[in-house]
């Protein structure tokens, strides 16, 4: 189960057996890439490019929700 504290950044490197995929959208080209994982009941995003860096984790209602604005327009991702 992964736990986050205010105190503790988590980072790529906290999570070796983690099933990364890259986006779809991301830049094919080494540029702009951003990957997922789902951890237990989160998913996780971090940049390819430096994959023991930080990483973002959500709920799963939370990357639910993200993923309806996404669809919806909300967000400009060009």
């Amino acid at each position: 189960m992964m736990h986050r504290t205010s105190q503790r950044r988590l980072t790529g490197g906290d999570l070796p057996t983690a099933r990364w995929r890259k986006s779809s959208r991301s830049d094919q080209s080494g540029g702009a890439c951003v990957e997922v994982a789902q951890v237990d009941h989160s998913h996780v995003t971090r940049d390819s490019k430096d994959p023991i860096g930080p990483v973002l984790a959500f709920t799963g209602f939370e990357w639910g929700a993200f993923l309806a604005e996404v669809k919806a327009g909300t967000h400009d991702l060009s």
